[in-house]
């Protein structure tokens, strides 16, 4: 027994010098990572919870609907009509955007709709309170929804009560915070400027009259009872999409440029004219490609598009192009401050004055252009003092079109093959349209196929006065998407 107490007291000397295990050297993780990581639980939670659950179906009106929030970057509203398209509204900014899906029409509310249309007047007060009773419900299985999914996800990640419990708090004071922003962000006019995306032929009815927008600028919800009137008859139990009926009191104006030699874009342009009801034609230049006399025929398309064709010369359009143009039925070439009066529009132009198909740049720069807006706007201020004043100018360059600032209340250019829209120090709009063909043969040499672009303008036929814009936007070469945009002019307008 003597023998083995050195050997306890040896063991017992080991035992207290034994290493700690590795756990329990391991630092506790930074506050700022668990913080990081109960945010990246709360968001995912939340998240999922209103992908779950967090959804109402109510009734708009005649429509039956589904309205649900969902996490965005810009929030806003959107509305899918399918098979129609979509509408996006710039309603509010908040880390949320509100989704309502049409589901379906009602067939016995529709038909009562479409069978006795006086009854339209009283959706107003109708789709206000069913507006009103969706999105309180929305807001409230909502909170619930956000609370109950982060609560959730915490418990299955951190497996602690108070944890799981703290998930759910911030994700309800996220949802909160974010309902304040909307709130306070909050923009009834925006259903007045609706992006459509979807069916091209469906674009009128589904953005309606620009009159009627204007004249009911200030009532959020006359406006959304429009909407809703025009999805109803959309969905008229026909099947047949109504005719777009245009207010009378508006000239509707198409501005196309930069062609380039896409014999699609006829199709288009006859296409837009007819959905459109459109009144007058402006062409802002580069119809060609190298402006050959092998290249005219390609123009044999403009006498049958159905409406008034307005042209001014691009620096790809030679002299030979122009010739050739101003000898076609229903074509009108302006040039040299030469003007045009069709159905009570009054347009005038110059051509570019330089003709460079092959060249990268101008031999004589944009002096040379600026020189040809400043004569044109001579021309424009002598139409003035002539009692013939000018409504719309027309330049292919953009550095002429600026010459022209306030000697006429809008001025169309091309040439650059993106859209520009700009208010002069003087008061002139400056509208730039990009390339109605895609390109042309710059479709296939570019890495991305380039966008269809055209511009359908409203304005007031008595004052002459622009009213609104629709930007129509196509997919270019093997796309098949098509978007309309409704824009407004400033109050700085003339």
């Amino acid at each position: 027994m003597r023998a083995a107490e050195p050997l306890r007291q040896v063991t017992a000397r080991l035992h207290r010098a034994r290493p700690t295990p590795t756990s329990a050297l391991t630092h506790p993780p930074h506050p700022w990572a668990r913080a990081l990581g109960l945010v990246a639980v709360v968001l995912l939670g939340a998240w999922l919870g209103l992908l779950v659950v967090g959804n109402v179906r109510t009734p708009v009106g005649p429509m039956d609907t589904t309205m649900t929030l969902r996490p965005s970057l810009t929030g806003g509203t959107k509305i899918n009509v399918s098979p129609l398209g979509a509408l996006e509204l710039d309603s509010h900014t908040a880390p949320i955007r509100l989704d309502v899906d049409v589901d379906r029409l009602d067939p016995v509310r529709s038909e009562t709709l479409v069978q006795h249309p006086e009854l339209f007047s009283g959706l107003q007060s109708e789709i206000t309170r069913d507006v009103e009773h969706g999105t309180l419900n929305l807001a409230l299985r909502s909170c619930a929804a956000v609370v109950a999914g982060a609560t959730t996800l915490g418990l299955a990640v951190y497996r602690r009560p108070r944890t799981a419990l703290a998930a759910g708090g911030l994700a309800l004071a996220l949802l909160t915070a974010s309902g304040v922003s909307a709130y306070a962000t909050w923009n009834p006019k925006s259903v007045l400027e609706p992006k459509y995306s979807g069916l091209l032929s469906s674009a009128p009815q589904l953005i309606g009259s620009a009159r009627s927008i204007v004249t009911e600028f200030d009532v959020y919800q006359q406006e959304l009872a429009r909407l809703v009137t025009n999805v109803t008859r959309l969905y008229d139990a026909t099947s047949t999409l109504p005719a777009y009926r245009p207010d009378p009191g508006t000239i509707r104006v198409l501005h196309v440029s930069d062609i380039h030699l896409n014999p699609a874009a006829w199709e288009i342009i006859s296409s837009l004219v007819s959905q459109y009801d459109i009144d007058v034609i402006i062409d802002s230049g580069d119809t060609m490609d190298h402006g050959s006399a092998a290249e005219n025929r390609f123009l044999d398309a403009i006498p049958a598009l159905g409406a008034p064709y307005v042209w001014v010369r691009g620096n790809h359009d030679s002299p030979e192009t122009q010739r050739y143009l101003s000898h076609l039925k229903n074509a009108h070439v302006l040039d040299n401050g030469s003007a045009v009066t069709i159905d009570g529009l009054r347009i005038a132009g110059t051509g570019d004055p330089q003709f460079t198909p092959d060249r990268s740049s101008l031999p004589g720069g944009e002096a040379a252009e600026r020189l040809a807006g400043t004569s044109l706007a001579a021309a424009l201020r002598g139409q003035r003092l002539a009692g013939t004043p000018v409504d719309i100018a027309v330049t292919h360059e953009p550095a002429a079109a600026r010459e022209t600032d306030g000697a006429v209340p809008l001025v169309l250019a091309g040439h650059v093959h993106h859209r520009e829209t700009d208010v002069l120090e003087h008061g002139t709009r400056l509208k730039v349209e990009g390339s109605t063909g895609g390109g042309g043969l710059r479709a296939v040499q570019n890495k991305h196929p380039e966008k269809i672009l055209a511009s359908v303008l409203y304005l007031d036929r008595t004052t002459k006065h622009l009213q609104a814009w629709d930007e129509i936007t196509l997919g270019g070469l093997g796309l098949t998407t098509a978007e309309v945009s409704r824009h407004l002019p400033a109050d700085n307008q003339p």
